[in-house]
């Protein structure tokens, strides 16, 4: 019975933590899309650019007239000749895989703000985390590549244009 009154005792002179939920609110931490949605949308953006690279390299350095190179090549050299179609070729090389840099950067990173000590009006921290997830990197990384192979290609076509 002593026993039992003490632990009584020890239980209401304990002290509850406080939690204040209106802090929760304050730190916004959470990612813009899902990782693998994410992802999943990224392979499909990351195809397209992918298959005509992989075409026009297999028809000029191979020199490999097989019909699904030659027709990925045809089509996209003979949109470019049509007056309202020309934005095909920079929009399948260009923007799609900055779509797909956007979509997967936006599902990794994670933004927190929040305020310090006492003075919260005046301090504030601002905490960026990357989480490390292997297909959306990779994607990340391979549509880097595909713009820059679009950029260098535009900017050797522009400086040998100059030339001529």
């Amino acid at each position: 019975m002593e026993n039992e009154d003490e632990f009584l005792k020890k239980m209401e002179n304990l002290q509850v933590p406080d939690a204040n939920p209106s802090s929760h609110q304050k730190a916004v931490k959470m990612a813009i899309m899902n990782a693998e949605r994410s992802a999943a949308l990224g392979v499909w953006l990351v195809i397209v650019p992918c298959y005509f690279l992989i075409c026009v390299f297999m028809y000029y350095y191979f020199h490999v007239n097989m019909g699904w190179f030659v027709a990925m090549f045809t089509l996209l050299s003979s949109l470019e000749k049509v007056p309202y179609v020309d934005f095909i070729g920079p929009l399948v090389l260009f923007i799609l895989p900055i779509v797909c840099i956007v979509i997967n950067a936006l599902s990794i990173i994670h933004v927190q703000v929040q305020k310090l000590g006492p003075n919260q009006s005046k301090f504030r921290e601002f905490n960026i985390t990357i989480k490390i997830r292997l297909w959306n990197i990779v994607l990340i990384l391979l549509s880097l590549i595909i713009v820059c192979i679009f950029i260098s290609y535009v900017m050797t076509e522009n400086i040998s244009s100059i030339k001529n």
